[in-house]
């Protein structure tokens, strides 16, 4: 069973990206992967939104694009420092187009496509605490990253920054994980946190809880995660919109299932599937996710 765990640090590459004001990702998990070990994954993510959640209501369409697909590549590594301290780096390259009209990107000046490295994120990831409950173990672990863009990527003033990439903010948070693991194999985990970001995007209070099965042979989960801006962003198309992206207010609930199938020789396969179910200031966006895993 530890080896099945070992491959399970997959997942943290079945992020989904939500508008130009920021991207959800998670790379936390509840599992460990032991000293020594870890896994190279490379994945990819397809996601399309017309539909807009803006303040006070949801809107039909994308402002000047009309609808976003966004594709994106990243790798992912993680590795043992200890049995009980493990360390992870992640870095995406996204590609994010949208469908304005032509004779309007020539008015306005802008462009359908943008497209580079986003963000590299390191976490650092320790077990605090572990107890045996009957033949169950609940495992409380804390959580420390940080990000940075990695290229000169635009986010700035102008409807034209809706397809953005990223929203160019260094961002610092922490997070405590619960993580309960039964002996057949099906565990809950739940974490929060709070997210500390510059570049004038505001804070954001984090959460997620995942519920899954983890054999030797498959591993299966469903997902909700929730972010809640600080107050002192702005609206889209609102009073004290500047047309200035970064600070706006994200908020989001994000329902999503993962699968993963363990192969020879220590590879694996990952596929995934996520959406929004409500928000502020991002697309209503559906997206789905594969990739391959290394284990060591």
């Amino acid at each position: 069973m530890q080896h099945t765990y070992r491959f399970l640090l997959a997942f943290s590459l079945l992020s989904f990206a939500t508008a130009s004001a920021g991207r959800a990702q998670s790379l936390v998990s509840g599992f460990l992967p032991g000293k020594g070990h870890g896994s190279v994954v490379v994945s990819g993510t397809l996601e399309r939104y017309q539909s807009v959640y803006l303040a006070p209501e949801k809107i039909n369409r994308v402002p000047i694009f009309d609808r976003v697909e966004v594709s994106s590549v990243n790798l992912y590594g993680s590795y043992g420092i200890t049995d009980k301290l493990e360390a992870v780096v992640s870095l995406p390259y996204i590609q994010s187009k949208g469908f304005a009209d032509e004779q309007v990107l020539r008015e306005q000046g802008y462009v359908n496509k943008r497209a580079g490295l986003q963000d590299i994120t390191l976490l650092l990831k320790a077990k605090l605490f572990s107890a045996e409950i009957g033949t169950n173990v609940l495992d409380v672990l804390g959580v420390v990253s940080g990000s940075t863009p990695v290229s000169d990527y635009k986010s700035e003033s102008g409807l034209g920054y809706i397809i953005a990439i990223g929203n160019g903010a260094r961002k610092v948070s922490g997070q405590g994980v619960v993580h309960l693991k039964t002996l057949s194999g099906v565990f809950v985990t739940g974490q929060a946190g709070y997210s500390l970001r510059d570049n004038s995007a505001p804070n954001a209070f984090v959460a997620e809880t995942k519920v899954g099965y983890a054999g030797p042979k498959l591993y299966v989960d469903a997902l909700a995660s929730f972010q809640k801006s600080d107050k002192s962003g702005t609206d889209i198309l609102q009073p004290g919109f500047t047309g200035f992206f970064p600070a706006t207010r994200v908020d989001y609930v994000r329902l999503g299932v993962s699968a993963f199938r363990p192969l020879a020789k220590g590879f694996g396969l990952t596929v995934g599937a996520a959406t929004y179910v409500a928000g502020r200031n991002l697309g209503k966006s559906t997206g789905v996710s594969g990739g391959v895993a290394y284990n060591f």
